[in-house]
């Protein structure tokens, strides 16, 4: 569940407790002391409930439930980096972050947080900082291919779309069916003016993922700014059934973070 960035970053960001150090058999602030089993019950049954919250969308009463969960394991790195992913999807990044600081704090060589805080630190644009995260995050998994994704996300945040390609092109090698990495490849081919190619990777995407918005939203831009009148006015009729968001080009362009010239030939799209 980590390849979606900060267009809909909750889906991004991890929902498991991955590989953190557990101290699910010990005591708030005591770790040599076993808990109860009615104190155990009790943590199972909130974690039970955080989860089925955040896949519902109620990311307040996930954070409730992480934090109530934090009263039995204040020291556990997956329950801070956990609510986090609670607050980030209810746009609260700061207090976000300061729950990922938190993690990464307790359990320094995990790569979980990293890649959360980065996607965090991105939807504030500070993007040499989410950068830093994200090499973090490579030098302990040199095979996620999310770090790649997600740091091509803020190197073209810069600006800097040859290097945001090239790790587009990481994330794919790694995960050739990361959907994602594949349409923000074609994004970026597209602002760097190859857009045979960006074209064909976006009319492959939409064949292959027919309810993917983001590539047919893609795909009636490049098409209309190539004259194909006929051909993006069909696939606009999908987008819109799909996701409206598309139709809102302050959206694309600030938080699903289009390229400039994608953005141009939507709005002329739009114009229409």
């Amino acid at each position: 569940m980590r390849y979606f960035w900060i267009f809909c970053l909750i889906i991004l960001l991890s929902l498991t407790s991955g590989p953190f150090p557990a101290m699910a058999q010990t005591a708030s602030g005591n770790p040599g002391v076993e808990l109860s089993e009615q104190s155990l019950q009790t943590i199972a049954d909130l974690r039970q409930q955080a989860f089925d919250a955040s896949r519902a969308g109620d990311f307040a009463a996930a954070e409730t439930y992480w934090s109530q969960l934090l009263d039995f394991l204040p020291n556990e790195a997956a329950i801070w980096s956990n609510r986090g992913n609670a607050r980030v999807g209810q746009n609260n990044l700061e207090a976000a972050i300061a729950d990922y600081d938190k993690a990464i704090e307790l359990a320094p060589n995990v790569p979980d947080p990293y890649l959360n805080r980065g996607a965090a630190l991105e939807g504030l644009g500070r993007w040499e900082a989410a950068i830093s995260d994200y090499n973090q995050l490579l030098t302990l998994d040199p095979n996620d291919a999310s770090g790649y994704n997600n740091r091509g996300n803020a190197e073209a945040g810069q600006g800097h779309w040859e290097a945001a390609l090239a790790d587009y092109n990481q994330a794919i090698k790694l995960a050739p069916m990361f959907a994602l990495a594949q349409i923000n490849r074609a994004l970026a081919l597209y602002q760097l003016g190859q857009t045979q190619d960006a074209v064909r990777s976006m009319r492959n995407l939409a064949r292959r993922y027919p309810q993917f918005a983001d590539a047919r939203a893609a795909l009636t831009a490049a098409l209309w700014d190539q004259g194909q009148a006929g051909e993006a006015e069909s696939n606009w009729v999908a987008v819109v059934g799909l996701d409206s968001r598309y139709q809102d080009l302050n959206w694309v362009q600030t938080v699903r973070r289009w390229p400039p010239t994608m953005v141009s030939a939507l709005e002329q799209f739009l114009k229409l």
